[in-house]
């Protein structure tokens, strides 16, 4: 198990990176557009875009993944994205960042249902599965630092106009993946007989399992008002240039990166619900902080540039502990469709925080962004509460 774990490592790694590039190149798409004068309510509705074919296609992608396989869907899911971002550079339309997103998510779908469907495949344990998907995970951290590093330096460069054309990085990234997965011999998912779609779902229907998805809702809902708006809010709010704005969300997804690792390597020392728990509690105190300097100093403070990504160090792990925790109790049969809820939700998540952010932006409301942020995670610590009071007595 340990030398099969170690062979399919680089490649679910490289899938995160590349997904997390083309979902998180968000941020700059919003940054761009709202200069060439395209409002920021249009560009809210962009996320959807991406995050709506997400929701409705998750569980139409179980089937295509049952037909045809893990590899050869995820090799599939590789091959469109690498073809989309060639074409990308080439089209300056607003129509077509629409479809293009749109496709990218869709994608993401089957690629995220894929990657936790080896995982799940070949690990049982719960604390090793979290080590395991905070490893992958720790790789998305890292797209986002590499396409934020990596535009911002050619957003700030002379070659600005050719901004786009950093989207042929990854086709070539699409090329690689998909050769490494196309030497490798993965462990499918045991078929079993397809009953009707309603009666599959109804086994997830426990009060426990209800209230982790929306866990999970409000994770990506908290990650997505720092991920995509981020940049735009040190922008208009802290008045620094665009290469600033970049790189200091750039230094989030460090931390984010470093949370992961980090956990990763010590997960198995502790029970998850406690190193979960103290993530929010840190998380909290960060953004009371943040509300401090801005309320006693100034709301225009430079601190607060500095303070926001270490928020990553704690908000990063959230996501893979406590899918780790549920997925480790789901039937390997099974895990391909409750991967696709935990999809659904997410886009959800994802969508929500983005139409509301759009709304902030829209109405110049960007005193309150960190009140928003901490009103959002003090939501999903009381959510989290109720999930462990459940899962606690096993309902």
């Amino acid at each position: 198990m340990t030398v099969k774990l170690s062979k399919i490592s680089l490649p679910l790694k490289l899938t995160f990176l590349i997904f997390s590039m083309v979902l998180n190149c968000m941020g700059i798409v919003i940054l761009q557009l709202s200069e060439a004068n395209i409002t920021y309510e249009k560009l809210g509705f962009l996320e959807s875009f991406k995050d709506l074919p997400i929701a409705f296609i998750s569980l139409f992608a179980v089937n295509f993944i049952g037909k045809t396989g893990t590899k050869k869907a995820l090799i599939s899911a590789l091959v469109i994205v690498g073809i989309c971002s060639c074409f990308l550079p080439f089209i300056e339309d607003f129509w077509f960042y629409k479809v293009w997103f749109a496709i990218i998510g869709t994608c993401f779908a089957v690629g995220k249902i894929c990657v936790f469907g080896i995982i799940r495949n070949n690990i049982s344990d719960e604390k090793s599965l979290a080590k395991m998907m905070n490893s992958v995970e720790a790789s998305f951290m890292v797209g986002i630092f590499v396409v934020n590093t990596g535009f911002g330096w050619l957003i700030s460069s002379r070659y600005s106009e050719y901004w786009k054309f950093g989207f042929l990085s990854i086709s070539v990234l699409c090329a690689v993946t998909i050769f490494l997965f196309s030497k490798l011999n993965i462990s499918e998912t045991p078929k079993t007989d397809r009953k009707s779609l309603v009666s599959e779902l109804s086994v997830f229907a426990k009060p426990a399992t209800i209230v982790f998805l929306f866990v999970i809702f409000f994770i990506v809902f908290v990650e997505q008002g720092f991920n995509s708006w981020l940049p735009s809010f040190y922008k208009n709010h802290l008045n620094v240039n665009s290469f600033f704005a970049l790189q200091a969300t750039s230094f989030l997804a460090l931390f984010s990166y470093a949370g992961r690792t980090l956990t990763a390597n010590i997960i198995q020392r502790f029970a998850l619900s406690r190193y979960y728990i103290l993530c929010l509690f840190l998380i909290i105190a960060v953004l009371m902080i943040i509300l401090g300097i801005q309320y006693f100093d100034s709301v225009n403070s430079s601190i607060i540039l500095f303070l926001f990504p270490v928020i990553g160090l704690f908000l990063a792990p959230l996501y893979p502990v406590i899918n780790s925790k549920m997925i480790a109790q789901i039937d390997k049969e099974k895990i391909n469709l409750f991967t696709s809820l935990i999809v659904i939700f997410s886009s959800l998540g994802s969508s929500v925080s983005s139409i509301i952010m759009a709304v902030l932006f829209e109405k110049r409301l960007l005193n309150y962004y960190p009140m928003y942020i901490l009103m959002a995670v003090c939501v999903l610590f009381t959510v989290s509460l109720i999930y462990f009071r459940l899962t606690a007595k096993k309902l």
